[in-house]
């Protein structure tokens, strides 16, 4: 079961406050800003700073 769009719509980066989207294999939510990738278990989005996973450029 994939977010629902509410819960996407409503869920910001815990670091910077600002939008984020679901990546294209729908395993994480990324922060353009921070570049930072929040990893979903299970359909539960991590959303803690220390867990996500810096993106590269």
């Amino acid at each position: 079961m994939a977010l629902k769009k509410e819960l996407l719509d409503i869920l910001a980066c815990p670091k910077c406050k600002g939008d984020i989207r679901l990546n294209e294999s729908e395993s994480g939510l990324i922060c353009d800003n921070c570049k930072l990738l929040y990893h979903i278990k299970d359909d539960i989005p991590i959303m803690l700073i220390d867990e996500a996973e810096t993106l590269r450029d």
